[in-house]
């Protein structure tokens, strides 16, 4: 972790001299407060029209950008099994099972998918600059549409148009916003630190 340029090095960085408790500490500390941080956002509700949207996704990719590949990953996989456990950390309070088996399942896994993404990305230096946080952004919300509305699909729907109807284009101006606060936070954070 030590190679990567996430954001999250800046403010606690992990050392190669370190013991390996101070370094799991480090990541366990991390990992808690981001899938703490997720299951606040997944709650956070924008009356918007047609679909009111969360800051779910606004979570995982933040997350992505700014914790890196490897524990991002790890991050948003300790989410994904509190919500199956069945602890109310997904959307609406919701958890169990049952929710990653529903129609919102494939973007949950699409989280996973998005935050690998967007943390290699970011180890690689792309959360440093606008324009390419804006790429890495738009890049992990196709992710995430790619795996949701692909499960959407073809579990529920089976009818492409439909499933672009309800599962992406109601989303798009929300995601749009989210990614300009997303950038705006990245940006605050590289600068505040210097």
């Amino acid at each position: 972790m030590t190679g990567s340029q996430a954001l999250v090095q800046r403010y606690w960085p992990a050392r190669e001299q370190a013991g390996m408790a101070q370094g799991a500490i480090r990541a366990l500390a991390l990992i808690a407060f981001g899938s703490l941080f997720l299951a606040v956002m997944a709650q956070v509700k924008v009356p918007m029209w047609p679909v009111p949207i969360t800051f779910q996704t606004f979570a995982v990719l933040l997350l992505g950008l700014t914790y890196g590949a490897r524990l991002g990953t790890a991050t948003i996989l300790a989410h994904v099994a509190q919500g199956a456990m069945g602890l109310p950390v997904f959307a609406g309070g919701a958890g169990g099972i049952a929710v990653l088996m529903g129609p919102t399942g494939g973007y949950i896994a699409g989280f996973v998918l998005a935050v690998m993404l967007t943390g290699w990305l970011a180890d690689r230096g792309w959360s440093r600059r606008i324009l390419p946080a804006i790429a890495a952004l738009v890049l992990g919300n196709l992710a995430i549409y790619a795996l949701g509305t692909g499960y959407l699909n073809s579990a529920f729907i089976g009818d492409w148009q439909k499933t672009l109807a309800v599962g992406v284009l109601p989303f798009l101006v929300g995601d749009a916003l989210k990614i300009a606060l997303a950038v705006s936070v990245l940006q605050l954070g590289w600068r505040s630190r210097n």
